[in-house]
């Protein structure tokens, strides 16, 4: 999709990384829309007409382990959370549907206090091209984006429940929220970062279209500045979630949209294997 920079790792005083510096790529503000065509195993990365849109920064990305009790969904919007599972071979569909919907949709309702909780969506990202193409899944992401803007989370409830039925439930608060986990040990190449909620504006958004060809779908691309906040979870294992937030219909200050992306960690080290892990979204429906 997009090019990643360089990095470097900036330490603290008694050598633990409390922070590094990466390269992002943000998107340009462009007069016409980006529409990404999205195919089995991606998007087209390779299409000249998206490679005009991105705009490379160097920022600094904290290290969140030091304060993780003190982030909040609502605040920052996300957490990292411990959380192991049953499930023995995330490639194995069935085990994901029978074994893991089930324990994302409670992890998501005490995390949350959701009333009820809907999950409607998993994708696997391989860092690997060579794995990625023997096990049909998709690339990783390293373009600051969130998955969905105030236009297509409300057409994602009626997309899954009917217009009838959604009318209903988008009467009152509902989230989206996208649960991270690596599928292949500690995660020490392209970990994910992101964004302090609170630290983006409304202007910088920058919004895309996703053509599936039966449906279209928006994301919001952002678009550079130097009052993003970001962080990330260093070496995180096969037994930690990361769970953020994509949408929330409320707009009382809490936080909505979390902008994050893959980056090139410069703390890996240079035999670490390719990253692989799993993205499961959920509606989260709340009675207050």
């Amino acid at each position: 999709m997009a090019q990643q920079g360089t990095a470097q790792r900036q330490d603290s005083p008694a050598g633990n990384p409390s922070s590094v510096r990466a390269s992002l790529t943000y998107t340009l503000h462009l007069p016409e829309k980006l529409i990404y065509l999205i195919t089995e195993m991606g998007e087209d990365e390779d299409s000249p007409e998206y490679h005009k849109w991105y705009d490379v920064h160097d920022v600094t990305i904290e290290n969140a382990r030091s304060g993780l009790k003190d982030l909040s969904l609502d605040r920052e919007g996300f957490v990292l959370r411990q959380a192991q599972t049953a499930v023995t071979d995330f490639y194995d569909n069935a085990q994901v549907r029978d074994r893991y919907e089930g324990e994302v949709k409670d992890l998501i309702e005490d995390i949350t206090g959701a009333d009820e909780v809907v999950v409607f969506d998993h994708t696997i990202r391989v860092e690997s091209d060579r794995l990625r193409r023997e096990r049909h899944v998709r690339e990783i992401v390293n373009l600051v984006h969130n998955d969905y803007t105030v236009r297509s989370g409300p057409q994602r409830v009626r997309d899954l429940l009917g217009d009838e039925k959604a009318e209903e439930y988008l009467a009152g608060r509902f989230a989206i929220f996208n649960l991270w986990r690596s599928i292949a040990g500690t995660v020490f190449s392209t970990p994910l970062a992101l964004c302090e909620a609170q630290s983006v504006k409304p202007e910088d958004w920058v919004e895309a279209g996703l053509d599936y060809g039966d449906r279209m779908g928006e994301i919001y691309n952002t678009a550079y500045n130097p009052d993003h906040r970001w962080r990330y979870f260093p070496a995180m294992t096969a037994d930690e979630v990361l769970v953020f937030k994509n949408f929330d219909s409320a707009t009382d200050g809490r936080a909505r949209f979390t902008p994050h992306t893959a980056f090139v960690d410069p703390t890996s080290p240079p035999d670490a294997p390719p990253r692989e892990s799993i993205e499961t979204r959920a509606l989260a429906f709340f009675s207050s």
